[in-house]
């Protein structure tokens, strides 16, 4: 069962969220870390720091020029770093999608925790494998679950394939009644309803996707919040 997470976890997730936004930004703007760094007299080395979430605390008028250079108020990027958005669920597939692309649009969306319902966490995409996944996620300051009693079985995939996803979705939901899911998915939904956790698969479509019955679960009989992984 998910606990408080510690001041540690959190100010690294704040730093994390801060440094990836950052780099968004200035990436957006179509500027190098030598062209910001020129821009608002913040050293490179510093700017680096900031944005790779190596320094604990960056001075609040560092932050300031940074955000004016980059055209977004000081309050913005505080409140996108602390808080993201709201506790629910993302439904994410990382089906045609880069790593680097992933991790961004998780961030992006605000996602603390990543809950990864593939049964078997590997994957022949770079990066979506459990060991790289973890520590790209980490890098950006998102957790990291597996939770494989919520993954479909290998003879309950056909039907996703073969466009009888109805007939799977039913095969599956009975499933998830029998030990051990509904542990799982108490411990997925009482994540969701304190931060936004993003549940992953492979398939980018909901609708082709064994998670679609978990997502329907959270909304109908949970009430939690459930939005697609926008880009």
């Amino acid at each position: 069962m998910a606990g408080r997470p510690s001041t540690d976890l959190l100010q690294h997730q704040y730093g994390a969220r801060l440094a990836a936004r950052l780099r968004s930004l200035r990436e957006q703007e179509g500027l190098s870390r030598a062209q910001l760094a020129e821009a608002t007299g913040v050293s490179v080395r510093t700017l680096e720091r900031i944005e790779t979430a190596t320094t604990a605390a960056p001075g609040l008028f560092t932050v300031a020029a940074l955000a004016d250079a980059l055209g977004v108020s000081l309050d913005e990027l505080v409140a996108h770093a602390q808080s993201g958005s709201a506790p629910g669920i993302v439904s994410a597939g990382y089906e045609g999608r880069s790593i680097d692309q992933f991790v961004q649009e998780l961030t992006d969306n605000g996602v603390a925790t990543v809950a990864d319902v593939r049964l078997n966490a590997i994957s022949r995409k770079a990066g979506f494998s459990k060991k790289r996944l973890t520590a790209a996620l980490a890098e950006a300051g998102i957790g990291y679950r597996h939770l494989p009693a919520l993954g479909n079985p290998k003879d309950n995939r056909p039907p996703f394939w073969e466009g009888r996803t109805a007939e799977g979705q039913a095969v599956f939901r009975r499933l998830l009644t029998q030990e051990p899911a509904p542990g799982a998915l108490d411990e997925l939904f009482t994540l969701a309803s304190r931060q936004t956790v993003a549940v992953l698969c492979f398939e980018q479509d909901e609708e082709r996707c064994h998670r679609k019955v978990i997502c329907d679960i959270a909304r109908t009989d949970r009430g939690l919040t459930v939005d697609a992984l926008l880009p």
